[in-house]
């Protein structure tokens, strides 16, 4: 890794396109784009075993890449979460992009806030547990990713960005019923 590589900012927009991830799949699904969702994580997962500590593959990133380049163009826009999910596909462009030496000129914190973003875009109100709106459930998301990965490193941001992709996953299922 170059020295100026920031570890924990891109492990943590890594989980917030997991997380985001979850109510993504559910729409490309419904969109009959779950092979683009499909290679668009396939890259994410490249990123997570980077920072694991094994060897980036070019052409996977290639890959997603392109992918989260064109998905807003592939997804229908008169279908339901159509903002959310260009949304989700530009955190996960700027998650790839952070991978790559000569992109210093994005931040890691700049693709936390496009996950607040894209949550934001979400298509109608919604209440997760505790919290009133998806845009709260997100932040609390952050915040909490931030600390797992403070106190307990990379493998527990890992489980958590899963579990926390479950809610998201159940907001999309109630969105395209």
């Amino acid at each position: 890794m170059h020295e100026t590589f920031d570890v924990a900012g891109e492990a943590l927009c890594c989980a917030a396109a997991i997380r985001l991830g979850g109510a993504a799949q559910v729409l490309t699904e419904g969109a009959g784009l779950v092979g683009r969702y499909s290679r668009i994580m396939s890259g994410v997962a490249n990123i997570v075993s980077f920072l694991d500590g094994r060897e980036l593959d070019d052409e996977l990133l290639g890959s997603a890449f392109a992918e989260s380049w064109s998905l807003d163009a592939r997804y229908p826009a008169e279908l339901a979460g159509h903002d959310f999910v260009r949304g989700w596909s530009i955190v996960v462009f700027v998650v790839v992009a952070l991978t790559k030496q000569k992109q210093q000129d994005i931040a890691a914190a700049q693709g936390l806030d496009l996950a607040s973003e894209a949550v934001a875009a979400w298509p109608s109100a919604i209440s997760i547990g505790s919290f009133d709106s998806l845009a709260r459930f997100e932040l609390s998301c952050q915040q909490e990713a931030e600390d797992q990965l403070r106190r307990n490193g990379l493998p527990a941001l890992w489980t958590l960005a899963e579990a926390q992709s479950e809610p998201y996953r159940q907001a999309a299922e109630g969105l395209v019923r």
